[in-house]
């Protein structure tokens, strides 16, 4: 890059970081600063593990050195984080493509950590220009392209804090990998529980019981004076057939009908209980 664009206060994550530096207070500084990136007097920018080298152009003939660092995550920081990364499809999705989620900031707080510095002393920095103050001029200058850097690559950002994108990217393939190995091993045993229950259950002798019941199970058999004959009350003949028989036919016909009905429930009763069944 050799402009500073508007490009970097397009992306959010871009924004906050010049936010950072916006907030010091020495303005005509940072308009040197910004100068510097737009005329190109950064000449070089390289990464050496989480901390950032570059070669600004100053007032001298030779350019002067420039580094600045984050204070990087350790390995188990980064586990946790790469973790919760992967647990979130989105987050996964997202960082595959190259993309920085809206709300990533979520995964390192959830974590106890920050993805951004909190003020520009979070942020070291160093030149080898003879100006004391911090940031000077050609370290401004390499904020301001740090910014257009993470918004063409947010993965920049990340590795300030300790890891590549060749190793988020590697190591977030392999955890959802392994998830996916996990649930499609588990998928076929339920499968084949399924399959194996499916036909045990044979539909024309559900409801047959051919084992006598345990002796100890006590059986209440229904109250004679709960039938539903009884529930019904007499037979209400009509009048015609009333003349035609004696005044006790109704009598009658309940008698045969409570005898019938006795005689029905206790051969369910012992059909039930499997006595002198077949």
């Amino acid at each position: 890059m050799t402009n500073y664009t508007l490009q970097a206060s397009r992306e959010w994550w871009s924004q906050q970081w010049l936010d950072l530096l916006d907030s010091y207070r020495f303005k005509k500084r940072l308009e040197r600063a910004r100068n510097y990136a737009r005329q190109g007097n950064v000449l070089s920018i390289e990464f050496k593990g989480a901390k950032v080298l570059a070669r600004v152009q100053g007032s001298e003939v030779e350019p002067y050195k420039v580094s600045l660092s984050l204070e990087p995550f350790s390995d188990e920081q980064w586990g946790y984080v790469i973790e919760s990364m992967s647990q979130k499809a989105i987050f996964a999705a997202k960082l595959l493509a190259g993309e920085m989620p809206q709300n990533i900031e979520e995964v390192f707080t959830a974590n106890g950590l920050s993805i951004f510095p909190f003020t520009l002393g979070d942020v070291q920095s160093k030149c080898s220009c003879p100006d004391k103050a911090n940031p000077c001029k050609h370290i401004g200058a390499l904020y301001y392209q740090l910014g257009d850097r993470f918004s063409e690559d947010p993965f920049v950002l990340f590795q300030l804090r300790g890891r590549t994108k060749e190793q988020i990217i590697s190591d977030l393939r392999q955890l959802r990998s392994a998830k996916i190995q996990v649930n499609t091993t588990e998928t076929p045993d339920i499968q084949q529980s399924i399959s194996n229950n499916k036909y045990s259950v044979k539909i024309d002798s559900f409801w047959q019981y051919n084992e006598p019941l345990e002796s100890s199970l006590v059986v209440i058999a229904p109250s004679t004076n709960e039938m539903v004959l009884n529930v019904l009350g007499a037979i209400p003949l009509a009048k015609e057939e009333e003349n035609a028989v004696n005044s006790t036919s109704s009598d009658v016909v309940m008698k045969y009908l409570n005898t019938v009905y006795r005689d029905v429930s206790q051969k369910a009763f012992l059909a039930a209980m499997n006595v002198g069944g077949s």
